[in-house]
């Protein structure tokens, strides 16, 4: 569990239930990646100081899992990214992150 994908989104008002129930752990995006060998989860987490401000972070066990998933799931990944982009009003990939450390 070691490559996370950080996204940070701000749904559009009164779409917020909506967004949450797409973009949480059961959501359309955790299911489909769960097609994927190394998915390991999705968080879905709300800012408690800025409304309306959300980060979703993809958790898979390794980069190269992510990226061969990303890269054979392509078109339906850029299918539902339109598909849902149209609750939001602005989506921000915050960056890739490896954990460090680890349990010995």
């Amino acid at each position: 569990m070691g490559y996370l994908i950080v996204w940070e989104f701000h749904p559009k008002a009164g779409l917020e239930s909506r967004f949450e129930q797409a973009y949480g752990p059961n959501g359309i995006w955790a299911r489909f990646f769960r097609r994927g060998e190394g998915y390991c989860g999705t968080e879905l987490v709300r800012d408690t100081n800025e409304t309306g401000r959300y980060l979703t972070i993809d958790v898979w066990a390794s980069r190269e899992a992510y990226e061969k998933f990303r890269q054979t799931n392509l078109e339906e990944y850029n299918q539902l990214d339109r598909q849902y982009e149209e609750m939001t009003q602005a989506e921000l990939k915050l960056g890739m992150f490896e954990r460090l450390g680890g349990k010995s």
